[in-house]
């Protein structure tokens, strides 16, 4: 079986998508104002593919490291009902996922671009990592996208997702 076929297979298989946020579903910049005020910029085009990815049946969930309201604020316009901030230890959170909707690693894809995805990159059917993810974890993962994090990463793995599910 070619790299791409089994790929397709992997992309086949899912039903949950996990994302990291810093450098995945942005560019991984924080802005602050003079008052202290953060700020974030995420990529419209994402959002359609996890909209798209959630009327083909799909699950979602981020798990970030940060705590941001700029990120609930999005995952609540999106849909995305899985949101866990400040997750010290994702793999932990990752686990729990799984009981919750009673899915195994093969049925999960994850997003991820730094050494703190290491490990639920690991376990996961398809681990994915935008083109400028670190470059240990882009030796780890399945597929690399051709984007780069907070500019369309997340839509290319969801659109592999759907393509092989013939969506």
């Amino acid at each position: 079986m070619s790299i791409n076929q089994r790929l397709q297979e992997q992309a086949k298989a899912i039903r949950l998508i996990v994302m990291d946020v810093d450098g995945v579903l942005t560019d991984g910049r924080i802005f602050y104002s003079a008052e202290g005020v953060e700020s974030e910029a995420f990529f419209v085009r994402d959002g359609l593919g996890i909209r798209m990815a959630h009327e083909a049946g799909l699950l979602t969930a981020i798990i970030t490291g940060r705590v941001s309201e700029a990120v609930a604020h999005r995952a609540k316009e999106l849909g995305i009902t899985e949101v866990h901030q400040g997750a010290m230890n994702k793999l932990q959170v990752y686990e729990a996922l799984l009981q919750r909707f009673g899915l195994t690693d093969e049925a999960v894809a994850y997003v991820g671009d730094d050494l703190n995805d290491l490990p639920v990159l690991g376990r996961v059917g398809l681990s994915a990592a935008p083109a400028d993810a670190d470059p240990t974890v882009r030796t780890k993962v399945a597929f690399v996208t051709t984007q780069v994090g907070g500019c369309g990463a997340v839509r290319e793995v969801i659109d592999l997702i759907l393509k092989a599910r013939s969506r």
